[in-house]
C-alpha cells in the first residue's frame, strides 16, 4: 500500500519548514572556522641549532637507537691510532669540556674513509691547534678525544627529550663540511660563492668555501670585504606568503679558543647586527631587499615572544660560544642553556601548537659509525643528533628514516607555504643550485614524527635550566 498523497505533502511541507527554522537559527551568526588538523596544528617550528657533535657521541648508547656496534657491553668497532700503532675503542667519557677534531669537507672525506669510518683519530692528531677559533681545521689539544662518548650520566636532560618525545638516529648534517656551509643550508639548502653582487647567476657550487665574512679567520689586512649572498633563501618565500619569522641571535661570541688567555686566537664577536658564519642572513640580497633585516635579532627578544605567545612562525636560534657545546665550550652549559629555551616555550601560550627541531651543525670531529649516504656533489654529512619535541611528537618513538637537517626546511615549506620548494624552476627567483633538496628521494618526512590525533603531551619543565 502507498503513502497517501495528502500525508506525503505533509511530510516535505514540515521537512521545509524544519529547513528554514534552522537557517533562520544562523542568521547573524559569525561562520565558524574549523580547527586546525594535521600538520597545521604546528604553528610554530623553532630550529634550535648547536654545535660540532655527532650522534655516537651522544647517543651511541641510548636503548634501541642504532649506536656503537656492541657485544656484551664492549664496543666491536676499533678505530686506528697512527700515532701509537694500535687502535681505540669508543669509550665513556665524563669530561665536560672536549677538544674534539678538525670538521671540514676534507676531514669527513678523510674519516668516512670510503665507508670503512675509521680516519677520526688521525684527523684529529693531524690537526693544528694554533689557528683562529672559527677555523674548522683547529682541535682543541694535543692529546684526542674524538673516540669519547656521553649519556645520560652527563646529558640527562637531553636524554629526557629524546625518551619523552622523538630521538631521530639516522640525521645527517645536510652538507659534509663546517658550520657556515651549515647554516647557509639551514637557511637555503645551499653554499654558494657570487662573483658578481645581487646576480643569482654568477653564484657557484661551494660546500667547504662560500664567500667567508670578514670576521672568519685571523684578523687581515685590509679586512676582507663582507660577502654576497645572492641565492634565495626560505625567508624569500615565506616573505611572498607573508609568513613570520625570526633570526634570533646570543649576543656574545663565536666559537672561542681552546685557553680563554690564548694570543693567537681572540673571541670573534658576535650579535644580532654582527653578521658572521653564524649568523649569515644579513649577507642575503633577499632579506635586504624585502627590509626583513630587523627579522634578525637578540635571543632576548624570543625569551619576551615565548612568555607572551607571540612566537613568530618560523623561529632559529643561534647560540653564543659558551653555550653552543663547539669545543671547548662546556656540555653542562650549553645543555642548560637548550633546557631553559624550551622551558620558556612549554611555559608560554604557544607550546601547544609549536614543534621544536634540535639538533647539531656538525660533527666536530666526532666518532660515529655509519656512512653517510650520498645524495649529491654535497652531501650528506656525518650523522648527527635530531630531537623532536612538540605535544605532537610521538612519545618514546626512535625514527629510523634517512634524514638531513633539509627535512626541516621541507617541514616548514610544507606547514607554511603549501608545499613550495626553494626550487630555481618555481620560486620566481632562478639561481643555478645543483638540486632542490628538500624533494630527494631518500629524505624522510619529517610528519612521520607526529601523531596530530594523539592526546597532545603536557609540558616537561627540567630542572638545570638556564635562561639568559
Amino acid at each position: 500500500m502507498g503513502i497517501p498523497r495528502r500525508t506525503l505533502v505533509g511530510v516535505v511541507l514540515a521537512v521545509v519548514a524544519l529547513l528554514i527554522f534552522a537557517a533562520c537559527l544562523t542568521v547573524g551568526r559569525p561562520a565558524q572556522s574549523l580547527p586546525p588538523a594535521g600538520i597545521s596544528k604546528i604553528q610554530h617550528v623553532v630550529v634550535i641549532m648547536q654545535e660540532n657533535r655527532s650522534f655516537d657521541s651522544y647517543f651511541g648508547t641510548f636503548p634501541g637507537a642504532d649506536g656503537i656496534p656492541m657485544q656484551n657491553g664492549v664496543p666491536t668497532v676499533c678505530v686506528p691510532d697512527p700515532a701509537k700503532h694500535a687502535c681505540v675503542r669508543p669509550y665513556y667519557d665524563p669530561a665536560d669540556r672536549n677538544a674534539g677534531g678538525p670538521h671540514s669537507q676534507s676531514n669527513a672525506k678523510a674519516a668516512v674513509n670510503g665507508g670503512k669510518m675509521d680516519g677520526f683519530i688521525a684527523q684529529a692528531e693531524h690537526a693544528s691547534s694554533n689557528c683562529a677559533a672559527n677555523d674548522p681545521a683547529c682541535t682543541g689539544a694535543a692529546v684526542t678525544d674524538v673516540m669519547g662518548y656521553h649519556d645520560a650520566r652527563d646529558i640527562p636532560n637531553y636524554w629526557t627529550y629524546a625518551k619523552d618525545f622523538t630521538l631521530q638516529d639516522h640525521l645527517f648534517q645536510s652538507d659534509a663540511s663546517w658550520s657556515l656551509p651549515s647554516h647557509l643550508y639551514m637557511v637555503s639548502e645551499w653554499s654558494a660563492k657570487c662573483s658578481v653582487p645581487g646576480q643569482a647567476a654568477s653564484c657557484v657550487n661551494a660546500p667547504q668555501g662560500p664567500q667567508l665574512p670578514p670576521d672568519f679567520g685571523k684578523p687581515k689586512s685590509p679586512p676582507r670585504p663582507a660577502p654576497d649572498y645572492a641565492w634565495t633563501d626560505l625567508t624569500y618565500l615565506l616573505y611572498q606568503q607573508s609568513v613570520s619569522w625570526g633570526y634570533y641571535v646570543f649576543n656574545g661570541t663565536e666559537p672561542d679558543c681552546e685557553s680563554d688567555s690564548a694570543m693567537t686566537c681572540a673571541p670573534v664577536k658576535q650579535d644580532a647586527k654582527t653578521p658572521g658564519i653564524w649568523n649569515p642572513l644579513p649577507y642575503f640580497d633577499t632579506v635586504k631587499q624585502d627590509g626583513q633585516l630587523g627579522n634578525i635579532q637578540s635571543l632576548a627578544n624570543f625569551y619576551s615572544a615565548a612568555k607572551k605567545g607571540t612566537l613568530p612562525a618560523v623561529s632559529w636560534i643561534d647560540p653564543t660560544s659558551a653555550v653552543s657545546e663547539h669545543p671547548p665550550a662546556l656540555v653542562s652549559t650549553g645543555q642548560a642553556y637548550v633546557t631553559g629555551l624550551v622551558n620558556a616555550i612549554m611555559s608560554g601560550p604557544d607550546w601547544s601548537s609549536t614543534a621544536i627541531f634540535l639538533s647539531w651543525d656538525d660533527w666536530g670531529g666526532f666518532y660515529d659509525h655509519v656512512t653517510p649516504p650520498v645524495v649529491d656533489q654535497n652531501g650528506y654529512g656525518l650523522r648527527v643528533p635530531g630531537i623532536v619535541i612538540s605535544p605532537y611528537a610521538k612519545k618514546g618513538y626512535i625514527d629510523h628514516q634517512t634524514l638531513s637537517q633539509d627535512a626541516y626546511v621541507k617541514f616548514i615549506e610544507d606547514d607554511f607555504l603549501h608545499g613550495q620548494r626553494l626550487d630555481p624552476a618555481t620560486d620566481g627567483r632562478p639561481d643555478p643550485r645543483p638540486d632542490v633538496r628538500e624533494d630527494n628521494p631518500l629524505l624522510g618526512n619529517l610528519e612521520n614524527d607526529f601523531n596530530f590525533n594523539q592526546k597532545p603531551s603536557p609540558p616537561v619543565l627540567l630542572p638545570n635550566a638556564t635562561t639568559y
